[in-house]
């Protein structure tokens, strides 16, 4: 009877426990070092009224589209530079880095219910501030910010959705990193309800998946459950040698044109549907 109470009493404590920490275990801002560059910097305020930062690479008003940009829980916006560049240089389209509250120096902590406030404040400065509309405007979202861009698409749906190392629920991702009968009653301790998978079989917009098999953080199955749930496919990469946040590194061209096919839905060759689609 002692030993059943005292692991019952274990039980409840690591439940309780998990339902404090969730979020502190979701959200992993790093410790911002480098000074933030100006060009094309801009603050916005999320519709709570918390101050928010990103970035604009390209012009806006002149480029086809627009790409709005969510990282994943350990990086930041201001670190994705690089890539925006190159995606712009490539594309044409302008690449906006949006930056969640508590990250980058920002006020606020983040937790799943304000991603959603962040999310929709990055887009609606977009559609106010540069006169961007859903027909010019595409989503990419990184690991975490894969169900950050997917649920704003759900609410706003933009004209292509491309998800980088998705996940495919937090309930599943939750089987991975807790005691598994903990994840038996996640739904009654979770505040966090990220669902790309049914999403995606619901979306009208065409969702492409780019997914590394190497991939230790979410796991490469992951990626391809999500994109064979998806309603309208897109285009699939699928990198061997790939890890979590490689995939460009590794694949090289074939990601550039993953990229600009996914940007680009209607005047490129729809996929085969085999989820072994080649990378590199």
């Amino acid at each position: 009877m002692i030993a059943a109470l005292v692991i019952l009493a274990l039980l409840l404590g690591s439940l309780v426990l998990l339902w404090r920490s969730q979020e502190r275990i979701l959200f992993q801002p790093p410790r911002l070092l480098e000074e933030l560059p100006e060009t094309g910097r801009v603050s916005y305020d999320a519709v709570d009224g918390q101050r928010l930062t990103g970035f604009m690479v390209g012009d806006p008003k002149s480029a086809p589209g627009v790409l709005l940009c969510f990282h994943g829980n350990a990086d930041l916006a201001v670190w994705q530079l690089d890539w925006a560049r190159a995606v712009e240089h490539r594309t044409r389209y302008a690449v906006f880095l949006a930056e969640y509250r508590g990250y980058m120096s920002l006020g606020g902590s983040p937790t799943y219910s304000t991603t959603k406030l962040d999310a929709r404040g990055a887009y609606d400065h977009l559609r106010i501030a540069f006169g961007i509309d859903r027909t010019r405007m595409a989503y990419f979202g990184h690991s975490l910010g894969s169900g950050v861009a997917t649920e704003l698409a759900e609410i706003h749906p933009p004209t292509a959705l491309l998800l980088q190392s998705p996940f495919s629920s937090a309930h599943a991702m939750a089987r991975l990193i807790v005691w598994p009968p903990i994840s038996i009653v996640w739904r009654a301790i979770s505040r966090i309800h990220f669902d790309t998978k049914h999403i995606v079989s619901e979306l009208d917009v065409p969702v492409s998946v780019a997914h590394g098999k190497r991939d230790r953080i979410v796991p490469f199955r992951m990626g391809i459950e999500v994109y064979e749930a998806v309603k309208r496919k897109g285009h699939l990469l699928v990198v061997e040698k790939a890890g979590h946040s490689d995939i460009a590194e590794i694949a090289g061209e074939a990601y550039w044109r993953w990229i600009a096919a996914a940007l680009n839905p209607d005047s490129s060759p729809k996929p085969s549907g085999s989820p072994t689609a080649p990378g590199r």
